[in-house]
């Protein structure tokens, strides 16, 4: 039996409720479920209620033996600090090339690397000068 830690979906039309269940990967969204963890809410009220709610030890304790996260739950996961972020990929645009390019999951934005490459090379360069200059002064003895 395949265990999956997915959301199971309640609240009314248009006002969303999730409830993070462990439950078989053959069982309905909101069929049968083994064990309820927690709760998230996408929609929290004008008073700044909590949007989420997670059993951390029995979220470990489900992925330790085995069970796999839905991508939902991994984002859910990975907000409440339990799992390394997912891997993320940018779009240039809808139905064009994938920019495999990383991104910093806090913000969205694109990482650049930082070159210091150029800095590596002109300290070799003053290297290969001094040790030029040592060449020939050892040769010169």
């Amino acid at each position: 039996m395949v265990v999956r830690i997915r959301l199971s979906r309640f609240g009314c039309k248009n006002k969303p409720f999730y409830r993070v269940m462990a439950a078989d990967s053959r069982s309905p969204r909101d069929g049968k479920h083994l064990e309820v963890l927690g709760y998230y809410n996408p929609l929290p009220g004008q008073d700044g209620g909590k949007r989420m709610g997670l059993n951390f030890e029995r979220v470990k304790y489900w992925l330790s033996v085995g069970a796999q996260p839905s991508e939902p739950v991994q984002r859910v996961l990975f907000r409440a600090g339990l799992l390394p972020p997912p891997p993320m990929m940018a779009m240039g645009r809808k139905g064009g090339p994938r920019d495999t390019r990383p991104i910093d999951p806090m913000t969205g934005r694109i990482l650049t690397p930082e070159k210091p490459a150029n800095a590596d090379q002109s300290n070799d360069s003053k290297g290969e000068e001094d040790g030029e200059d040592d060449d020939d002064d050892a040769s010169t003895s």
